[in-house]
């Protein structure tokens, strides 16, 4: 098939380079010129496992192409993904719909022949149907459907999470569509389950599920806080929680907050649209609060440890929201480091592919060490805020003798607690 994507960030671009990996012809769209010149050179422009290789491969067998047309993009196209950014608005929260309303419009002139619109983005309920009522108004001649196909995509599993769909979600009435989107999604049809449902149940989808995930972290967490105060383990609270079927394991090992593009985003963008509804969600609701006061709270214990060090310095072990990322947009991390340096303590800091997110974000605020270990040098406290698996091998004798003062807090409950006491560390880890 003939692929046209909008947009290339975390959702736009692993979709065009697995599609392509498929055997389809993709074209994906973007209006940063910069951006275009360096992936048509086989240059990555995030960071995702697997997905340089697999770049490189289908740009030299001619599978996909970028370019900044729409009309070279959507001409002649079976399938035009909208994959664009929907961002909160900064006072009400809402997802701002802009650049979803901006693509529909200008591929509205490009149609040629039958095309089916689908919706990639992350978008509040009803969206489908403005699109629809976008395309007909600047092209009453074009022959489309639109369709919701909502992403689960993780950030740092993109790759994998694209070839081993645990579901595939198409909202659509059309059975012209769903012929379409199930040729597409052949090769999955054995391995994943394929769901057709109403485009606005699709819609509410993706939604649901991250307010979900987002409020089962928000759980954990303040068990957590309990398990501090009544003398419990939280790890091995989680782990029997996590037996129960009906529970799983995923989602709850406890931390600094949630963070990232999508849950903070998600859980306002469905609050908003509940209210709009004139419902209110009172879970999700005391998820977003709690969530914000849990990275206030983190950052006030982080300040207590070392509140009689003169000149404390403080080294941060992680960037990115989570490991297997360079994505810091909402990163507890980053919340946190804002929160330290109204302290005016001094705090340097190392992730292993966020730097350069990091510092356009806090440009020269704080120091950045150029490994795990330089970090902690003259440091008065490590304080670990990302779980990537470099961090969960750290080599404490390393440090020990490197740092002022021997002070941890493992926010993500990485390092082994006997062994950073044996090398006379105040150790200090969440829920325990």
């Amino acid at each position: 098939m003939q692929i046209g994507i909008i947009g290339t960030g975390y959702v736009g671009l692993p979709t065009g380079v697995g599609l392509a990996e498929l055997g389809h012809k993709v074209i994906c769209i973007d209006r940063e010129l910069s951006k275009i010149e360096k992936l048509q050179r086989g240059e990555v422009t995030l960071f995702e496992d697997g997905l340089e290789e697999l770049l490189k491969k289908n740009l030299k067998n001619g599978n996909i192409s970028f370019t900044t047309s729409m009309q070279e993009g959507v001409a002649g196209a079976d399938i035009v993904l909208i994959a664009v950014g929907t961002p909160p608005h900064p006072v009400t929260k809402e997802a701002d719909m802009k650049y979803v309303h901006a693509a529909a419009t200008e591929l509205a002139q490009y149609l040629d022949g039958y095309t089916v619109i689908a919706t990639k983005s992350t978008v509040p309920v009803g969206t489908g149907d403005d699109i629809e009522m976008l395309i007909s108004k600047r092209n009453p001649e074009a022959k489309f459907d639109v369709v919701s196909l909502p992403e689960f995509l993780r950030e740092g599993f993109a790759v994998y999470d694209f070839f081993n769909p645990d579901r595939i979600v198409i909202g659509t009435d059309s059975d012209k569509a769903k012929e379409v989107l199930t040729e597409l999604y052949k090769p999955f049809a054995e391995k994943s389950r394929i769901l057709f449902v109403k485009r606005r149940s699709s819609e509410t989808i993706k939604y649901a599920s991250n307010a979900f995930l987002a409020m089962k972290i928000h759980y954990i967490n303040e068990m957590a806080d309990f398990c501090e105060k009544a003398h419990a383990d939280i790890d091995e609270v989680a782990k029997g929680m996590g037996l129960d079927s009906r529970i799983g394991n995923k989602f709850l090992n406890p931390g600094p907050g949630y963070g990232g593009s999508c849950f903070p985003k998600d859980t306002h963008a469905m609050y908003f649209m509940a209210k709009q509804n004139g419902v209110e969600l009172t879970l999700i609701d005391a998820a977003i609060k709690g969530n914000e006061k849990r990275k206030q709270n983190i950052a006030e214990k982080i300040i207590a440890k070392v509140s009689n060090v003169k000149n404390a310095k403080i080294a941060v072990l992680g960037l990115a929201f989570k490991g297997g990322t360079d994505d810091c947009r909402e990163s507890p991390a980053m919340e946190i480091i804002t929160e330290l340096l109204k302290s005016e303590m001094k705090i340097i800091a190392y992730d292993p592919k966020g730097m350069a997110n990091a510092k356009e974000l806090l440009d020269d605020k704080i120091c950045y060490a150029d490994d795990m270990y330089s970090v902690a040098h003259g440091a008065d406290i490590l304080v670990i805020l990302t779980e990537w698996d470099d961090f969960k091998s750290y080599d404490l004798s390393r440090i020990a003798s490197t740092m002022r003062t021997k002070n941890i807090f493992d926010t993500r409950n990485l390092l082994n607690c006997d062994i950073a006491n044996k090398l006379g560390f105040s150790y200090c880890r969440i829920g325990n």
